[in-house]
């Protein structure tokens, strides 16, 4: 049996919930954590100027207070701690990271941002407080050690479901303290787990909708947010002819077909968003290939290599890795050539790089090239 205090977050869903259930058995001492963002369910579902979620959609999220009682109530089952904190001003520096991105002409992850501010940053925060010796999350990813004894983290052992790939960027050094119990199941076996536990979430939804955003519209999100001026523009193609109108640059991510509003002959892309000029550039499959790219803000989760680095890359959450080597500055800014070409990068998304299974690091996509003689920053 294992022993120790852990700090569970749970957001109400099957996962975590599992998680829960798997940790207790294991004889961990665990306390359950419940991140409110600081908005209540009313405020999250319902604007002036919009029309009312209805509850069945809004549940769907996993900050809602109904997910609030969720949590509770499997805490409750299970004889456990339960704390319900809020954490508004964490969630609101992801929103305006969010915002920036958008109004920059970029593509935001704050599901990243979200685990390396909230849930391992200000949830280790929690659990020094309370004297915890771990935190623990429903990701399904997993930490294991490597021969020299170094913890790592790994991919989870459901390929479907593996969410390494926007845990990139937590701290190397809280590695030895981090505990993700489902990691090592699939999917069904988790919701098998919780109706043999008799969890009344066994069967409860996934949530695939950013919690601030939850009618998934955001450019209506960056409205009620933000005094966001005219933001219209141009299609061009790669010569700058103009192709037709948009209503707002920030509707628009690399790569995007659908929802361009305007009927062409032919499959368009969209390849570039130029916030200054607020044109939106236009191109086929082919002109969205890319062989070099550029990042920042790199994060090691092994010891920073001091040579170019042979691994494999995933540039998307949804993307399969793809080889590459990463040639470093000496600072936190790298540049990765591609071995094939890769579609559809956009800057603002995240880069992690792999060894098999085991997350390598990785960092924010800064600016990409067709070329692979782009040089090093």
């Amino acid at each position: 049996m294992a022993s120790g205090r852990v700090v569970l977050a749970m957001s109400g869903g099957v996962d975590s919930s599992a998680a829960a259930v798997l940790l207790h058995r294991r004889g961990y001492e665990v306390i359950g954590l419940f991140m409110r963002s600081g908005e209540t369910e009313q405020t999250c579902a319902v604007d002036s100027d919009l029309p009312v979620l209805t509850e069945k959609r809004h549940r769907q999220g996993c900050c809602s207070a109904a997910d609030a009682a969720d949590a509770r109530r499997v805490a409750d089952d299970l004889g456990i701690p339960f704390h319900s904190l809020n954490f508004q001003d964490a969630f609101r520096r992801i929103k305006d990271y969010f915002a920036d991105e958008y109004l920059s002409g970029r593509t935001p992850n704050p599901c990243v941002q979200c685990n390396n501010w909230l849930k391992f940053g200000r949830l280790w925060e929690f659990a020094q407080q309370v004297g915890a010796d771990h935190i623990a999350t429903g990701h399904y990813a997993r930490i294991q050690t490597d021969d020299s004894g170094r913890p790592g983290l790994y991919c989870g052992v459901d390929m479907q479901k593996d969410q390494s790939y926007v845990l990139f960027g937590i701290r190397a050094d809280l590695l030895p303290h981090i505990l993700l119990p489902i990691g090592d199941f699939q999917k069904p076996q988790i919701r098998r787990l919780a109706q043999e536990a008799g969890l009344q979430v066994a069967d409860k939804k996934d949530s695939y909708e950013i919690c601030f955003v939850p009618d998934n519209d955001y450019a209506a999100f960056l409205n009620r947010y933000r005094d966001v001026p005219d933001t219209a523009g141009e299609f061009v193609d790669l010569q700058g002819r103009v192709l037709g109108h948009h209503d707002g640059y920030e509707r628009f991510t690399i790569g995007q077909r659908k929802g361009l509003g305007v009927a062409f002959g032919e499959p368009r892309y969209v390849v570039r968003v130029d916030a200054a000029s607020r044109r939106v550039t236009l191109g086929s499959y082919d002109d969205l290939a890319v062989r070099s790219v550029g990042i920042r803000e790199l994060n090691w989760l092994i010891p920073a290599p001091s040579a170019a680095l042979s691994c494999r890359v995933r540039l998307r959450y949804q993307q399969e890795a793809t080889g590459c080597t990463v040639e470093t500055s000496g600072t936190d800014q790298a540049v990765i050539r591609l071995d094939d070409s890769a579609h559809g990068v956009a800057p603002g998304q995240a880069a992690v790089f792999y060894d098999g299974d085991r997350v390598l690091g990785g960092g924010w996509i800064d600016w990409t090239s067709p070329r692979t003689d782009q040089a090093v920053l």
